[in-house]
């Protein structure tokens, strides 16, 4: 008999684990009325003191909301300070004194031709000048002769008649070589060394920096061919062009202000104003070409950065806004708010919302000024809301 005692501590410790066990299962069944407890209904929850301290109540306000039109473009030369720069005049490059991505200045040197064009002017204006010379000498002596008779008086009329054909064919020649972009001292030094060069000197017409070149020493050229030797742009100024959907079409009017951002530039935003709008919508995109001129003091917009632009098409409007975070998107489309009097109990409510910006949602309808709803932790809320608790 003495083995039937060794079951009884067995016994006492297996009847001790399954009270604990039991007790422990009730404890978890019904939670402490120590502790408070959030409660949530079908409309609305009641948070408790340390749940609201998550939740962040924000009275409803208005907010100035602008309309703006989006629009994707890029960035371009400003096409009224631009010059395709070539020679007017065939030739043989003879130095080039620029190349692409240099800075010139107004009548610096890009390069020089030998062109036989301006090698016939210069001759012309040498042989004008040597005929001028020689008929005014003509013409002074045949006045000095006629009063003692040594000419007769149509001698000296024919010399007035010569000398003045001579300054005519004189005045034409040097003309000319002002067409081949020679200075007033470039063509008095031509006719004191009365040596031709036919150097034609091809100059940058405005400042700026080569966009562009295509030619080298050797090349010959001719006016008009293509590619052209020069590209010269200012980029002091340049354009922001953009391609609006046509939908916007009836919204755009010229003067309107818009805000340009580059993605090369991040942080910053440009401003100017709509200066062109296309008179035709392109077949192909279904979109209206605008233009804004944007000052560029700094060169650091350049050509074919990419752009967004956004142009500002009606005044702007004072409405009712709630901060993005106290909107609450449903499944089914619907958008809530949480609004509380005191920050403990929410009560969901439908609204009606329209632009956003700045982080805030434009309240078309379902709230009034002054009333309190949750700004961040209206999340939570909807998740406390949806995740009631069972009945069992």
């Amino acid at each position: 008999m003495q083995p039937k005692r060794a079951y009884i501590p067995i016994l006492a410790i297996a009847v001790v684990v399954i009270v604990g066990l039991g007790y422990a299962w009730l404890s978890y069944r019904q939670p402490s009325t120590q502790r408070p407890q959030a409660s949530t209904d079908l409309h609305g929850v009641t948070l408790t003191d340390v749940q609201a301290r998550q939740v962040s109540v924000i009275e409803v306000g208005t907010h100035t909301f602008d309309t703006w039109r989006q629009a994707v473009g890029y960035v371009d030369y400003d096409q009224g300070r631009i010059a395709q720069v070539s020679s007017p005049y065939a030739g043989r490059v003879a130095s080039v004194a620029a190349k692409e991505g240099d800075t010139v200045h107004k009548g610096q040197l890009l390069f020089t031709i030998d062109s036989p064009d301006l090698l016939q002017a210069e001759s012309t204006l040498l042989a004008a000048d040597g005929v001028l010379t020689l008929s005014r000498k003509a013409l002074e002596r045949t006045q000095k002769m006629l009063p003692i008779q040594a000419s007769a008086k149509k001698d000296v009329e024919q010399a007035v008649s010569d000398e003045q054909t001579a300054e005519a064919n004189y005045r034409a020649a040097r003309n000319s070589l002002l067409l081949f972009g020679k200075s007033e001292a470039d063509i008095d030094r031509l006719l004191t060394m009365r040596k031709v060069e036919g150097e034609l000197r091809i100059l940058s017409p405005f400042d700026g920096i080569v966009a562009n070149r295509s030619l080298a020493t050797g090349d010959l050229v001719q006016p008009g061919s293509t590619p052209t030797p020069f590209t010269v742009a200012n980029l002091s100024n340049v354009w922001v062009v953009a391609n609006a959907p046509e939908d916007d079409a009836s919204s755009l009017k010229l003067h309107q202000s818009l805000a340009i951002t580059v993605p090369a530039l991040p942080g910053r935003t440009l401003h100017g104003e709509v200066s062109y709008i296309a008179s035709a919508v392109d077949p192909n995109t279904h979109t209206v070409v605008i233009r804004a001129d944007v000052p560029n003091p700094g060169g650091e917009l350049l050509p074919q950065m990419l752009a967004d632009i956004a142009v500002q098409t009606a005044a702007p409007e004072h409405s009712l806004a709630v901060p993005e975070d106290g909107i609450v998107r449903e499944g089914d489309g619907t958008t809530m708010v949480y609004v509380t009097r005191d920050g403990r109990r929410f009560d969901q409510r439908e609204v009606k919302i329209g632009k956003r910006q700045q982080g805030m949602d434009q309240i078309l309808q379902g709230l009034q000024a002054g009333e309190r709803v949750a700004g961040e932790g209206a999340l939570f809320l909807d998740n406390m809301l949806v995740q009631q608790p069972d009945d069992d």
